[in-house]
């Protein structure tokens, strides 16, 4: 058990921006762990990201996905042409808007998704998973919380006041 005065000094000595850093490097590894399983799939991630995203929002035009995935439309094009090109999605018209296409998955772009997320849930499940329940409680209490000040963050700066 944590004395009353060592825990007071752990909250002293936490440092955001060491915080910052674990986390920046943490991602880095998790991001090629499952960048690892996904190209035993034959997928990159970006090409991940497309198709997962397309589980979830499917019909979605190209500027829709574009900012689901936080790029720019031009970003996905060329992405969208190889795997529109290699079958796994499928441009449809959208009814009376000549310049948009709806996008969906092909059963093969499905399955292929369906694998990836399964990859992905297992790596989250091996180690994320592992820890102690409410220790993801209180993780996820801070995440969200320090989404909502990034959000504010975001709202609040000049660029997005123009």
């Amino acid at each position: 058990m944590t004395s009353p005065s060592s825990a007071s000094a752990e909250i002293a000595a936490a440092d955001p921006l060491r915080i910052w850093f674990r986390i920046i490097r943490l991602n880095r590894r998790a991001t090629n762990a499952v960048a690892a399983e996904l190209k035993a799939l034959g997928l990159s991630i970006p090409q991940f990201d497309l198709l997962s995203t397309l589980t979830e929002r499917e019909g979605s035009s190209q500027q829709e996905l574009a900012e689901r995935l936080y790029v720019t439309k031009g970003n996905v094009s060329g992405l969208l042409d190889r795997m529109v090109e290699a079958g796994l999605v499928e441009r449809r018209a959208i009814p009376g808007d000549r310049r948009s296409n709806a996008l969906y998955l092909t059963a093969k772009g499905r399955d292929l998704a369906n694998q990836g997320i399964a990859a992905q849930r297992s790596y989250v499940m091996r180690t994320l998973g592992t820890l102690p329940g409410q220790d993801l409680v209180e993780l996820e209490r801070i995440v969200l919380a320090w989404r909502d000040r990034a959000r504010a963050d975001e709202d609040s700066s000049p660029a997005k006041q123009r």
